[in-house]
């Protein structure tokens, strides 16, 4: 006997996964849109990326953020391993925290220089801006 969903979907976890993973892919092309405002407003924003976690966050927003970031069972890391980021301006991507250049976040890259910085959550943009050259106020 095979269990069917209510819409008669076979695989109910995968078909899960699949719609949560659509969220993250909403998150990152759709800034302008209501349901973004509305997340923003009861989650809150930092460095123009959507918090995930806290108390008061929903089972619902922690799955879509575990999906979002590859962490734990629960579909893995096929979102982040099919998407590719393009800094464009770099106002909407992280400096240490996003993958934007190869594999790796610089986070984990530059360990020993994360830890040294100031701003954990600046922007690609705000850090060309200050100026990357030696002494330059990026890097503080």
């Amino acid at each position: 006997m095979i269990f069917l969903g209510g819409l008669g979907v076979r695989k109910l976890k995968e078909f899960n996964v699949a719609l949560l993973g659509k969220w993250c892919w909403r998150m990152l092309v759709d800034r302008e849109g209501l349901w973004y405002h509305v997340l923003v407003a009861r989650y809150g924003e930092i460095g123009g990326r959507l918090e995930v976690g806290g108390r008061s966050c929903s089972s619902w927003w922690r799955e879509v953020g575990r999906i979002c970031e590859g962490v734990g069972d629960v579909g893995g890391g096929w979102f982040a391993d099919s998407v590719l980021r393009k800094v464009g301006d770099g106002a909407d991507t992280l400096f240490w925290s996003h993958r934007w250049l190869g594999d790796v976040h610089f986070s984990e890259q530059f360990h020993r220089l994360f830890d040294l910085a100031e701003n954990k959550t600046i922007l690609v943009a705000n850090m060309f801006s200050l100026g990357l050259e030696q002494g330059g106020e990026g890097w503080s």
